[in-house]
């Protein structure tokens, strides 16, 4: 393994170390903004749970949450980036690495026969999501997703007819069914456009984008805000008690799709919303976007 390869395996590790131990600032102001807001006391208390289990994890180094999730990566590289066609690979080893020395929980099963792999690895697994760029750099994102909340996505086909009407009932729907499943509150990642497969990778990508930086598209920024009003007024809260905040944020992608259809889809983020990200050069420099310093 060249020093390079080296460099890119030991960031992973320690990208998936930071998110598990440590969530993005993004979503631990959003946390203690809504604690600060909350009035009712039984949501105070789920709050203050979910803010000392942070502080316990941050001081421990230990992770936030039992379920470490499946292990996901996102990369934007560029063409020149010298080890490109070693990525994969890299990233599964990584994987293995991080799951003994975190640890993580080994989560990865076949899923005809139950099977454990032990190291969190297996046929596509880590997901690894690529966009190729021009230059030589990489920009990777390590983004750990539990299922208790991934079990509650939903993937609908509307009709043009339809419309935002029925896109806003469909998200609303999907977080009333939910409830108190996937540990709010909540993030809500929705994708619009593109075909049924497209439209899931819409939402998982909208995770990416912090949940206090709204969308450029001013018509996409309106239905951002108002979608996180109204599942705010479901007044389901912290952990399904009750309370003014069922979720943290709504972050919405979208893409053109065909003139007979509206494809919408919901993924489910619980509060636990790890992510970490780090950018690599050739000359193995490694700046930390997500944790500065590293840490």
């Amino acid at each position: 393994m060249c020093e390079l390869e080296r460099t890119v395996m030991d960031t992973t590790v320690n990208l998936l170390r930071m998110a598990v131990t440590r969530l993005p600032p993004d979503v631990e102001n959003a946390l203690r903004e809504s604690r600060r807001k909350e009035t009712n006391d039984v949501a105070k208390k789920q709050l203050d749970a979910i803010l000392t289990n942070i502080d316990l994890a941050k001081k421990e180094e230990t992770p936030m949450c039992q379920d470490t999730g499946i292990q996901m990566f996102y990369l934007k590289v560029g063409c020149n980036f010298p080890i490109l066609n070693k990525l994969p690979e890299i990233m599964k080893e990584a994987v293995k690495s991080a799951t003994e020395i975190i640890p993580l929980r080994p989560n990865a099963v076949n899923p005809f026969t139950r099977e454990n792999s032990g190291d969190n690895t297996g046929e596509n697994m880590p997901y690894i999501d690529w966009e190729v760029i021009d230059g030589e750099v990489l920009d990777l994102t390590a983004l750990p997703k539990g299922f208790g909340s991934e079990m509650m996505s939903a993937l609908t086909m509307l009709t043009p007819g339809e419309g935002i009407k029925g896109l806003k009932k469909f998200v609303v729907d999907t977080v009333i069914k939910a409830g108190a499943r996937p540990c709010p509150p909540i993030l809500l990642g929705i994708g619009v456009g593109g075909g049924a497969d497209g439209v899931l990778r819409l939402a998982r990508k909208a995770f990416l984008r912090p949940i206090d930086k709204r969308h450029e598209n001013p018509e996409v920024k309106k239905l951002e805000e108002e979608l996180l009003r109204l599942v705010n007024e479901t007044g389901i809260g912290p952990m399904g008690l009750g309370g003014k905040t069922t979720a943290l944020g709504v972050n919405i992608e979208y893409g053109y799709t065909h003139t007979a259809a509206l494809p919408v889809s919901v993924i489910v983020q619980c509060w636990c919303a790890r992510k970490a990200s780090a950018r690599i050069w050739p000359d193995e420099k490694v700046e930390y976007l997500t944790h500065r310093g590293g840490r």
